[in-house]
């Protein structure tokens, strides 16, 4: 795999746009993280945030923003060396076209990931892009295997919405009673339906995205534990930390000391 280069958490202004014929001479991957405006087919598509996008090797690459917004992304422009194409396309992930995914964040954090070895030192970075690449394809192909097999229910899409807000926006205040009204539910009907379809409550899907947000800050970030602790909704940072330890079995400062955390800030 060579990496030509690489974006993380790019914003542009509302006249941001591309317009590229002839694609860019290279594999394009991105991470959007606000709707925008793809032309596909000859025809305009909104594409929502929260989508991946693999652009093949010469296709047309045409997308803007959403008129009078902002446009947010990450991308990578790749090629693939010998054999590499042929494993991707055995994941079935198809190029050319818009593929929501629920966990982006975890996908954003391979690219930044990506970004901090491909301009390191390190001995194995090579091999450990590699392994971003291909363990965010297959989390694309883990995620397409799963919405095939979904059974369409139109209680589980509401909820499925509810929970890819959590995890895709784990910073934002929400709880049963407004997640419940968003979905025209009541409180119990909902966290019924919510732990029968997805196997835990709501509440404890809130607390590990937060978690998982968290976690990531602390490895990838210069922040401090109180201001994570914001970041991820919490006003108490005793009761953010408190959490945080049931979860991991270490304090926040505990865990950006211990090996699994990144000694680098990219902020």
């Amino acid at each position: 795999m060579i990496i030509n280069n690489v974006g993380y958490n790019h914003c542009h202004d509302a006249d941001f746009f591309i317009d590229r014929p002839d694609g860019y001479g290279d594999f394009l991957l991105l991470l959007l993280k606000t709707e925008s405006i793809f032309t596909l087919g000859g025809k305009d598509v909104l594409v929502p945030e929260n989508t991946f996008f693999l652009y093949r090797k010469g296709s047309p690459q045409y997308y803007r923003c959403v008129p009078k917004k902002t446009f947010s992304n990450d991308w990578i422009h790749f090629q693939f060396e010998k054999g590499e194409e042929e494993k991707f396309l055995s994941y079935g992930i198809p190029y050319d076209t818009p593929i929501p995914v629920e966990h982006l964040n975890f996908l954003s954090f391979c690219v930044k990931s990506i970004s901090y070895e491909m301009y390191s030192s390190n001995l194995n970075r090579k091999k450990s892009i590699e392994h971003y690449m291909d363990l965010m394809f297959l989390k694309i192909q883990e995620q397409m295997s799963e919405q095939e097999q979904a059974v369409p229910d139109s209680k589980y899409e509401m909820l499925s919405v509810i929970r890819n807000k959590i995890y895709s926006r784990p910073y934002e205040f929400r709880n049963v009673y407004t997640s419940a009204h968003e979905v025209r539910m009541s409180k119990s009907s909902f966290q019924h339906q919510y732990k029968e379809l997805f196997g835990t409550t709501f509440m404890q899907d809130m607390i590990r995205s937060r978690m998982e947000y968290a976690a990531m800050l602390l490895k990838t970030t210069g922040m401090t534990v109180a201001e994570i602790a914001a970041q991820c909704g919490y006003k108490s940072y005793a009761h953010f930390a408190r959490i945080f330890k049931q979860q991991t079995g270490m304090t926040p400062i505990e865990y950006r000391k211990s090996g699994n955390a990144e000694k680098h800030s990219d902020c």
